[in-house]
């Protein structure tokens, strides 16, 4: 077991007559207001084997009742039909995802569950970067429980300035087998991979990481930058397990172990976005007059201008700036969310939105009593610091880029022992 707590693992990939394009999907939790996006993946997926009938997409959560036993009964059907075949045996899987913000270079791999924890001020290793909605690990849970597969977009950041653990890999694809190289739908980008099994290639990977985990020892490895929800319901899932278990069985069962890929938080590809908030149901001049009410309680000061904590509110075809000082929430999320949370549990006709990109944010504000709420971004050299001070960030804070730039589902690994 190495220190690092990633591990190789043996992945499973579609069957060479399985047609690529449409087997691999984006992450389940975008798009969760635009149920059209998701029409138009199923339309294009039609009857093909495809990992989009092995997850269940958040817009579609109402659903879940009918969906999850069609869910496992697909991962069933994919191991026993052969649509799904070992494609590396204890290895990482190199990808690179090409898309218009540059490449993405991602290593495949098993992190140990162990080493992780969501809550608040712990100093795990593995470590959430924004706080952990608690009520929705229990939809997820249906999911994990009784899988047969795991497929995964979960994102750990390692904070690697001198490109030391992934990019020499990056380097050398020439030597390595290339196991896919395609593209990807609805403007994905294209998607390489390449598996990544000799030892000296293993070996390197945790040399540069062994010498990461030197220089931030007691603190952070790596830090979850996509997927977090996902991570906490496999963490969840484990504890529930664990205790079933004989202890000489627990190191080697699959469900200690969640399928991650690893990107240096200092890839010139990798941006963090914000993630906006869209709020239905409510008319946009009477919910800026209750924003100023709320900030007059709680000794905030509003001002127009970007002079504090910046927000641009946009509600049909009208956009407020407003700046916040005052707060005791150094991010400015966090102080759009305080008011938010406070507010919306006396106005139970509304409901919230975290929406990923401006343009689809700005879009939704055009509908009838909508208002989104746009917020700035969170420098990439601030986010490990920050969580380091503040033991977590407000949740839903950052996106690793746009949307439809989110890692793909496309390796499986089998999760039942």
């Amino acid at each position: 077991m190495d220190s690092t707590f990633l591990h190789t693992g043996t992945w499973l990939l579609p069957a060479q007559a399985v047609p690529l394009e449409t087997w691999a999907c984006v992450a389940c939790d975008q798009f969760t207001s635009q149920p059209e996006y998701w029409r138009k993946a199923e339309a294009l997926v039609g009857e093909n084997p495809s990992t989009l009938r092995l997850i269940l997409p958040e817009a579609l959560l109402a659903e879940a009742d009918a969906r999850v036993p069609a869910i496992h009964q697909a991962m069933r059907d994919y191991l026993a039909q052969g649509v799904v075949a070992q494609g590396v045996q204890d290895g990482f899987v190199l990808v690179l995802r090409h898309t218009e913000a540059g490449t993405h270079i991602g290593l495949v791999g098993l992190i140990d569950l162990e080493g992780y924890d969501y809550r608040p001020g712990n100093q795990s290793p593995v470590r959430a970067t924004e706080g952990t909605i608690l009520e929705r690990i229990p939809p997820r849970l249906t999911v994990r429980r009784g899988a047969a597969l795991e497929t995964s977009h979960v994102l750990l950041l390692i904070d690697d300035p001198a490109q030391t653990v992934l990019e020499p890999l990056a380097g050398r694809t020439e030597h390595l087998s290339c196991l896919y190289d395609f593209a990807l739908m609805l403007g994905g980008g294209n998607l390489q991979g390449y598996a990544v099994t000799e030892q000296a290639d293993i070996q390197a990977v945790y040399g540069a990481l062994h010498a990461l985990q030197a220089q931030h020892e007691g603190g952070i490895l790596y830090a979850v930058g996509d997927g977090n929800h996902s991570l906490a319901t496999a963490k969840a899932y484990w504890e529930e397990l664990k205790p079933s278990l004989p202890e000489a069985a627990r190191a080697a069962h699959p469900a200690r172990y969640a399928m991650v890929e690893v990107q240096n938080l200092h890839s010139d590809a990798l941006q963090l976005e914000p993630i906006h908030r869209v709020l239905f149901g409510f008319d946009g001049d009477s919910l800026l007059e209750e924003l100023a009410a709320f900030a007059a309680q709680n000794g905030w000061q509003l001002a127009s201008g970007e002079e504090g904590q910046p927000i641009r509110i946009v509600y049909e075809g009208k956009e407020v700036a407003v700046s916040v000082t005052g707060s005791a929430q150094p991010l400015t999320v966090g102080t759009l969310q305080a008011f938010l949370d406070a507010w919306i549990p006396a106005h139970p006709e509304t409901t919230l939105d975290y929406v990923h990109g401006e343009a689809d944010a700005r879009a939704l504000s055009q509908g009838e009593k909508t208002v989104a709420f746009l917020l700035p971004a969170l420098a990439k050299e601030d986010l490990i610091p920050m969580v380091e001070k503040l033991g977590a960030l407000p949740r839903k804070t950052f996106s690793m880029g746009e949307a439809h730039q989110k890692r793909y589902y496309m390796e499986v690994r089998a999760l039942q022992p």
